[in-house]
Formats: structure tokens, sequence, C-alpha cells
């Protein structure tokens, strides 16, 4: 039987209950400020179709030490919150992380991670290549020779960084004889695929898995489903490239993806998005002279400002495409020797190019229509 409280003492416990609601409302309801903009900024980059393949990580010899410090880190990651990055593909590369075996070293990546996080810019990261200790060849781009190897590193990676990073990426063009040697139609990618995807979800069942990127057009995307890969992978990853200096050149990249999304269809896979995590084209400014890259002629800085709306806003105007990464955000110095160099948005010394406006304003475009 419940007795029924005097007056005076109800409403002092009355009191005590509606003061502790509302610091209950202050401390996990409202955030004032830099908080509550914060948070919004970070829900509106995740949801955020906009994304960059940036080299965060290299700090070696042959990339010309591209970013030496933390402050060469913090100008590029100002920029790209300026600019309106939303998302970041960047290697956690095996010889980084574990030179040697059993012996990981974390303190670069924890930095760039961090940093990353505060700016509430989101992370898609890419397990890869082999670390010479390990490879098959004795070079990067064989594949292991044990592939428990490797999913020993994945897993010690994503496990460290699942409050971070819910999306991994396993290899880069496997596809490509740049990057897997030897080739053989992706069935032994296939085979360490379904091996890391299944260890990758078990220490993190809500992280994303997407394959190596595809650089070679619709027959490695038949062959992934050929090789029972149907399963192990979460979002389908490609590449496109076309010369904006060529006629229908942005007919060709838009219906790639269209033509990719029947062959997933077919394969029972319709509910799955694609990503474009690599497109781009040199902005090669006038008067620097450089070899052509691989498509042909160099386009120039406003030639590839133009070519980047055109592939946003042509791309994303397919339902079934939900994030586009321009390579890259900041050229290089040397490192391809031909107009590969050029294909960032902001140059060697971080001057802003054209096609740094003009992704700043499609991001703002998109803004708008979020009704932020």
């Amino acid at each position: 039987m419940i007795t029924s409280i005097p007056s005076r003492r109800r409403i002092r416990v009355s009191n005590k209950i509606f003061f502790a609601a509302i610091l209950l409302f202050l401390s996990i309801g409202f955030c004032p400020g830099a908080e509550a903009r914060d948070l919004k900024d970070k829900d509106l980059n995740m949801k955020s179709p906009f994304g960059v393949l940036e080299f965060l990580h290299w700090n070696h010899s042959w990339n010309n030490y591209k970013y030496p410090d933390r402050k060469s880190l913090e100008k590029a990651v100002a920029l790209m919150k300026e600019a309106g990055v939303g998302w970041v593909r960047m290697d956690f590369l095996w010889s980084d992380i574990e030179p040697a075996p059993g012996k990981f070293q974390f303190e670069r990546y924890d930095d760039i991670v961090e940093l990353l996080s505060k700016n509430n810019i989101q992370v898609l990261g890419i397990l890869h290549y082999s670390t010479d200790w390990a490879s098959a060849c004795g070079r990067w781009n064989c594949p292991p020779q044990d592939s428990k190897l490797f999913v020993n590193y994945a897993v010690t990676v994503a496990s460290r960084y699942k409050e971070k990073v819910k999306y991994w990426e396993i290899w880069n063009e496997p596809d490509s004889s740049t990057y897997w040697q030897p080739q053989d139609g992706l069935k032994s990618y296939c085979v360490l695929l379904k091996e890391v995807y299944t260890a990758l979800k078990k220490v993190d069942p809500g992280c994303k898995v997407l394959n190596g990127g595809l650089a070679n057009g619709l027959s490695r995307v038949n062959a992934l489903y050929d090789n029972g890969a149907k399963d192990y992978f979460d979002i389908l990853n490609i590449h496109i490239f076309a010369n904006p200096l060529h006629p229908g050149a942005i007919e060709a990249v838009t219906a790639y993806p269209r033509l990719a999304y029947k062959i997933m269809s077919r394969n029972g896979d319709a509910h799955k998005k694609i990503w474009v995590t690599e497109i781009g084209s040199p902005g090669v400014k006038e008067g620097q002279e450089t070899k052509n890259w691989w498509m042909g002629d160099n386009p120039d800085e406003q030639k590839q400002a133009e070519w980047l709306e055109k592939v946003f806003t042509g791309l994303l105007k397919d339902k079934n495409v939900e994030r586009v990464f321009w390579a890259f955000f900041r050229d290089c110095k040397g490192h391809w020797d031909d107009g590969v160099d050029y294909f960032g948005i902001v140059r060697w010394d971080f001057s802003k190019k054209p096609a740094f406006q003009t992704y700043q304003k499609i991001y703002q475009g998109y803004k708008k229509s979020m009704g932020e």
C-alpha cells in the first residue's frame, strides 16, 4: 500500500526531481555555442557526398616529405574544412604501421585521425599495401605471403580506430598491375577480401567495408561477383578517369556508375550504394612545364575547375552514387614527374587553385539544399 507524502515534503521532492531533470537535459540534450555547431558539422559531414583523396601520411623521401610536421598537416586540414570537405580517403600503410613483425607504430596515424576528428572530417581508411617482410615477392605491390599476417594488421588498425573510423577500403586498385602483381582476374584478391571482411566485422560489427577501388572498367565489377565477393563488401568502390579536354568526357564518366549498378542489381546488390573514391585531372598553372598525364594533354587550372564542377554535379545526380572523392587535395612535388603531380585543388605551397573555389561553391550549394 502506498502512503501519500506530506505536502511540504512532496514539494521538496518535486523540486529536486524538476532540477535534476533540468540538469540532465542540459548535459545530454542541449549543447550551447561551439559544441552545438560541432555536432551539427559532424552530422552534416557524415551525410556529405564531398570527399578528397589526400596522402596525409606521406613523410618519406620518395614523396619529398609532403607532410613533415604537425604544422603542415594542420594547414591542409584547415583548408579542407574551408573548402567543405566532408570525407578524406587516406592510407593506413602497413609498412608504416608494422615495420617489423608484431612491432606496431601508431603515433603518426593517431595524430592524423585525431586532427581530422577534431575538425569533424570523416575518414575512409585504406588498408594496404604489403610491407616488405610479409610480401610474397618482397615488394609493396604483391599480396602478402600469408594472408593471416595482413588480416592481423587490418584487425589491429580497425580495433584501434573503431570509435573514429567506421569505413575501410581493402587495398587500392587490385585490378591494376601497378598495385597488385601478378594479375589473375581478382581471384587472389577476392580471397583476401573475404578474410579481411569477416575479421573486421567481428571486431567492429558496425563498420562498413569497401572493395579496393576498381580502375579498369565494368569487366572488373563483373569479376568481383564472378569470384564470389558479393557478400564481402558493403559499398561498391570504383575509380573513374577521363580527360576533360576530350568531347563526351562527362557522358562517359556518368555512364559508368549507371552500368555498374545494372551489374549490381543483376547480382542481387541493388540495395548497395556506389562510391567513386578517385576522380580528377591535372590543373597545371600557365607557363608551368611538365610532361602530359597518362590521358593526354594536361588541362590548365581553369579547365580543372570546370571539370570538377561537371564531375560532382553530374555524378551526384545519380541516386545510387553516394560519395565522390576528388584526387587529390594538394599537388605533389616531383612524385610522378608529369601532370598527375598537379591533381590538387591547392598547390604544393598551399595556395588555392580555381578548383578550390569551385569545390567550395558546390559544397555551399549542397549545404543550402540541406537547410543549413
